[in-house]
């Protein structure tokens, strides 16, 4: 999806639009390996559309570099998204991006809507509903939730 093509969207049938950032030390960043294949996958079956990936790095004294993906070289299973990117992230949005990386280190940031909610948020839009609020729960924290309540049956509380 280019800048046209998403500026030619329907907006009121997006889906809902999160963002994931996925850090590595700089010697062992893999963008185009598994990870690539497994995001590939879900741009081919419709569960999202990424609408913007670039690479950050970080160097020891803290200083921000942003790349497209195309600066990468080979970009493997990518490629396949590479071209449909509408470039969204503003430099703003890199500084407040690249706070969260350590220095000396690599990330993947890629925007994505969520196809398979697009229908439910487009109805909730026709019905009048706007989102308000979203976030997620940590995996850690489901599994310690999990652990918690088996410890509490074991003891029979």
């Amino acid at each position: 999806m280019t800048d046209t093509q998403l500026q030619d969207t329907n907006l009121d049938e997006l889906g809902p639009v999160d963002f994931f950032v996925i850090e590595f030390p700089a010697d062992k960043a893999n963008f185009t390996g598994e990870m690539a294949e497994e995001l590939t996958k879900l741009v081919d079956a419709g569960t999202i559309r990424v609408v913007d990936a670039i690479i950050l790095t970080k160097d020891e004294t803290g200083v921000v570099d942003a790349m497209e993906l195309a600066d990468l070289g080979d970009l493997g299973d990518l490629v396949s998204i590479e071209g449909q990117l509408a470039e969204l992230l503003a430099e703003e949005d890199v500084e407040h991006l690249a706070v969260a990386m350590e220095p000396g280190s690599i990330a993947g940031v890629f925007v994505y809507e969520n196809l398979w909610a697009a229908p439910f948020a487009s109805a909730a839009r026709r019905a009048g509903g706007q989102l308000v609020a979203n976030g997620r729960i940590p995996i850690q924290a489901i599994i310690a939730s999990l652990e918690a309540d088996e410890a509490l049956e074991a003891t029979g509380a």
